[in-house]
């Protein structure tokens, strides 16, 4: 059952980085048209890192290294989300994959991935939080903090 949010919602970002260099982008129903990163909500009780660890085992079946916080950014109504009146806090983390790791698509919030170099991932079709995520990654002289409404 659907409930009507009344807080903010933290939730948790992974731009997971492979042995090469490229990171992983997925394409959700959540997020119609666009790509996005591998993440979810905190569960109470639940650290972010510890929830960031879990969302990408469940979403793309990786288990991931948190390497560093990146950028926190609040959203507003995101028009680009599938529903109406939503209100994020997003903690956006740097991860790491290696090895022998292959992610996987868990066809309920992940439909498709691709691996790509961070740069060219700039050129694709991508939502403004996470173009600001990306550019955090390349340039930390970009705003830690931001907020779109």
């Amino acid at each position: 059952m659907d409930r009507k949010q009344i807080f903010p919602e933290p939730t948790v970002g992974a731009l997971i980085e492979n042995d090469q260099g490229k990171v992983l982008l997925c394409d959700s129903h959540k997020w119609p048209g666009i790509y996005t990163v591998p993440g979810g909500h905190v569960e109470l009780g639940e650290t972010c890192e510890d929830a960031l660890v879990r969302e990408c085992r469940e979403e793309v079946g990786l288990d991931v290294k948190v390497i560093e916080l990146l950028s926190i950014q609040q959203v507003i109504n995101p028009r680009e989300f599938w529903k109406n009146d939503a209100h994020f806090i997003f903690f956006d983390y740097l991860c790491e994959a290696h090895g022998k790791q292959e992610a996987r698509v868990d066809s309920d919030e992940i439909q498709s991935i691709i691996w790509v170099d961070p740069k060219e991932a700039l050129n694709l079709k991508i939502d403004r939080y996470l173009k600001h995520f990306i550019f955090r990654l390349i340039d930390k002289s970009t705003p830690f903090s931001v907020s779109w409404k």
